[in-house]
């Protein structure tokens, strides 16, 4: 696991538990308003040791009811599937944040998971020009199906910034109502 950043307590991250968060390298995509750019380079110049992460987890254990694996994108590591299981083997719930770059991936995670937090920047069409890769909205949006599928707890989040008119996300609001999406949170972009 290449590891950018680890907070041991949060009351935020994973509605209703206490969690730490374990922020993961690497991001395939480039959307200008993201909130973690250090995590961006697949190789981080301050990377955390795993093992380390997982002693202190397990000193935790009693005080914490779950462990959140955010990033970047942490589905963009192969090794993240075992990471979710020795987290899941020490008592934790597993909750995670993507924006839903690998479906196919995500697919293969969801019956380890407890909860998902899915970003979900616009409609679509708009996707490639936030992110600068084509498809990717189509792969978002294919992640909040398979999550609405799955019957596993999950929220939708959708960053609110310049980038996302009024019109377009009246039509984004409607659009998850009408898919029955249970809980769609719209946060602030943060300015700097």
């Amino acid at each position: 696991m290449r590891i950018g950043g680890f907070v041991p307590f949060t009351s935020i991250d994973y509605p209703g538990e206490l969690a730490a968060v374990v922020f993961c390298q690497g991001c395939p995509w480039r959307c200008g308003y993201c909130h973690n750019p250090h995590l961006l380079s697949a190789r981080g110049s301050e990377l955390l040791d795993w093992n380390a992460l997982l002693e202190v987890l397990e000193r935790r254990r009693g005080l914490l009811d779950a462990v959140v694996f955010s990033g970047g994108e942490p589905t963009l590591q192969s090794a993240l599937p075992e990471a979710v299981r020795r987290v899941k083997r020490l008592g934790f719930k597993v909750g995670l944040h993507t924006a839903g770059c690998y479906p196919r991936r995500l697919a293969r995670l969801l019956p380890l998971l407890d909860w998902v937090g899915l970003d979900i920047k616009d409609l679509p069409g708009h996707y490639p020009a936030l992110t600068g890769v084509p498809g990717s909205g189509e792969r978002a949006w294919r992640s909040l199906e398979l999550l609405r599928q799955s019957g596993l707890p999950f929220e939708v989040r959708t960053t609110l910034g310049c980038h996302l008119p009024q019109e377009r996300l009246a039509r984004l609001v409607a659009t998850m109502k009408s898919k029955g999406v249970p809980f769609h949170r719209l946060q602030p972009a943060r300015e700097s």
